[in-house]
């Protein structure tokens, strides 16, 4: 589904413009369709970057990214407007991610006007939208600021889902949560993604959260993929020190959502 090479993105700092820094370094990756792939890593490893890259919501400096056997490196931005249905992001921060004038309805039924869906036919797909990611039709009028984080969590979600999206990039999408929330967001991605087929990069600091949402897992350090591996093969026998690094961590922390046994 996804299959990028050697992909770079350079940001230039200074008063001048003399400098610059390599976000995202040299990257080489590919997600299999229906796969979740884990991308881990410390805070301002250049994660969200690269995420934001594959989508071309940033535009990379050199490499190629490929989206469905579809090289997307160089469309313009009407051809990218046709492919970008099917890639969606899920931001950090939910209440950020909402326009607090706009009611949970309106937030849904945006991407679908956006896409042309027939008017008398938009109501019905937001009620379904809203009922799929677990909330109930009395949340329809609300605003952002009426709902808690996890509650607007499930808009950003349903409105990721509107368009019926092969593809998602699910960023940190807990960290602005409560742990308390947390566990069922996680839990609610995972069902919805086993549901609907969906291939996923999974982004998160947390490796053992990422362990338990990913079939495999990417660790990322200073804008480059230092190692590549199963969940497994990466938390039982990490061959990097970075990564051992991060795995020793992990192994002390609580993990807010346990994976269910089949």
């Amino acid at each position: 589904m996804i299959e990028i090479t050697d992909l770079k993105t350079t940001f230039s700092t200074g008063l001048f413009k003399k400098h610059t820094i390599n976000a995202v370094d040299v990257v080489s990756l590919h997600i299999k369709k229906g796969e979740t792939l884990g991308l881990v890593g410390e805070s301002g490893c250049g994660k969200t970057t690269l995420g934001k890259t594959i989508l071309r919501l940033v535009e990379p400096s050199a490499g190629t990214i490929c989206f469905d056997n579809q090289d997307i490196t160089r469309l313009s931005m009407r051809e990218m407007r046709k492919i970008r249905p099917r890639m969606q992001m899920i931001f950090q921060d939910p209440d950020s991610s909402l326009n607090p004038r706009m009611t949970v309805a309106e937030s849904i039924a945006e991407p679908l006007r956006q896409a042309g869906t027939k008017k008398q036919e938009i109501p019905k797909r937001v009620e379904e939208l809203l009922t799929l990611v677990g909330l109930s039709l009395e949340h329809l009028d609300r605003h952002p600021y009426e709902l808690s984080g996890g509650q607007n969590q499930r808009v950003v979600l349903a409105r990721v889902l509107a368009l019926e999206p092969d593809f998602i990039i699910a960023d940190e999408p807990t960290s602005a949560l409560d742990v308390s929330v947390q566990a069922q967001i996680l839990k609610l991605i995972r069902d919805l993604k086993d549901e609907l087929g969906l291939t996923c990069l999974f982004i998160s600091h947390d490796l053992m959260v990422v362990r338990h949402m990913s079939d495999s897992i990417a660790v990322m350090g200073q804008g480059k993929i230092v190692e590549i591996g199963t969940p497994d093969e990466i938390f039982e026998s990490p061959s990097h020190p970075y990564t051992k690094d991060l795995v020793s961590f992990a192994k002390n922390a609580v993990l807010p959502y346990k994976k269910e046994s089949k």
